[in-house]
C-alpha cells in the first residue's frame, strides 16, 4: 500500500512540474508577444515619410514612459528609472602642468525618468541622428566619486558619497548612429535650463561644519558657476549615456515596428 501511494505521488510530482514547466513557458511566450504587439503598436502608428512623424515620434516617446521602470528585457533594454552607470571619468589640465584634475564618479543611480516629458522630436534619416528636448520636473542623481587635483605642486585628494536634485530641469539629447545595423552609438546631451538645484558633496573640505558651510555656499551660488561648468556636466552626462545607450538600444531592432 505504501509502495503504491509514494508511486501515484512521484506521477503526481512529475505530472506537476510539467504542469509548471509548460504554463512558465507560455508566459515567457504570452510575454513576448505582448511586448511586440505593444511596441508595434505604439511605434507603427508613426509613418517616415508623414509631415507629422516628429510630432508623432513625440507622442510615442511619452508613452513608452510606461517601460522607463522595467526595462524591456525581452530586448536587452535596461530599466531608465533608475538607470545606473558604473563608471565615468572627467580630466582637465596636464598632470605636469601648472594644474589639472581628474573626476571619476561610480555607481551613479538617476531617477526621474517616469515623470518626465519630451517636449520636441527631431529625426535625421541622411544622418542616422535623432535630436529630442526632454524636461523633468525632478531629476535627481546620487553616487560616489574620487576628486584629486594639483595646482602649483599643492595635492588635493577627496572622495566619498554626493547626491543632486535639479528642479525645473531640461535636457536636449542628440543621438547618432555612427555606421549600419548594429554599429557603434555616439550620444550628445547638452542642459538647457536648471530651474533649482541641490547638491550635497561628502568629505568636499576637511570636517563636517566646512561641509556644511560648502554645500551651503554651493547651493546658494551655483547659478554664477553654471557657465563654468557646463561644458564639463554636457561632457560627463554624454559619455555616460553613450555607454547606456550603445547597452540598451545598439541592438535594437527599429525597423521591426516602425510603419513603412
Amino acid at each position: 500500500m505504501s509502495q503504491q501511494w509514494l508511486s501515484n505521488c512521484a506521477r503526481l510530482l512529475v505530472f506537476l512540474a510539467g504542469i509548471a514547466l509548460f504554463a512558465t513557458h507560455l508566459a515567457n511566450a504570452s510575454s513576448q508577444i505582448d511586448v511586440d504587439a505593444d511596441l508595434k503598436h505604439l511605434l507603427g502608428r508613426c509613418h517616415w515619410a508623414d509631415e507629422d512623424f516628429n510630432e508623432c515620434m513625440r507622442q510615442v516617446f511619452n508613452d513608452l514612459r510606461a517601460y522607463f521602470t522595467t526595462g524591456v528585457p525581452d530586448y536587452n533594454i535596461k530599466p531608465f528609472d533608475p538607470h545606473h552607470c558604473s563608471y565615468v571619468e572627467l580630466r582637465r589640465g596636464e598632470s605636469q602642468g601648472l594644474g589639472s584634475f581628474r573626476l571619476i564618479l561610480r555607481n551613479v543611480s538617476e531617477y526621474g525618468w517616469a515623470r518626465s516629458e519630451v517636449t520636441k522630436f527631431h529625426a535625421d534619416p541622411e544622418d542616422q541622428r535623432i535630436v529630442y528636448t526632454q524636461y523633468f520636473p525632478e531629476k535627481s542623481l546620487e553616487g560616489e566619486y574620487e576628486f584629486a587635483a594639483k595646482m602649483l605642486g599643492t595635492e588635493m585628494n577627496r572622495k566619498g558619497h554626493w547626491n543632486l536634485t535639479l528642479y525645473d530641469y531640461s535636457q536636449t539629447t542628440s543621438v547618432r548612429r555612427i555606421g549600419g545595423p548594429g554599429s557603434l552609438i555616439k550620444v550628445h546631451v547638452e542642459v538647457d535650463r536648471i530651474g533649482g538645484m541641490e547638491l550635497h558633496i561628502e568629505n568636499l573640505l576637511q570636517g563636517q561644519p566646512l561641509n556644511q558651510l560648502a554645500d551651503g555656499v554651493i547651493n546658494s551660488m551655483w547659478q554664477l558657476g553654471l557657465p563654468f561648468i557646463k561644458p564639463m556636466i554636457n561632457e560627463l552626462v554624454s559619455t555616460a549615456f553613450t555607454d547606456i545607450f550603445n547597452e540598451s538600444f545598439r541592438h535594437f531592432p527599429l525597423e521591426k515596428f516602425l510603419a513603412t
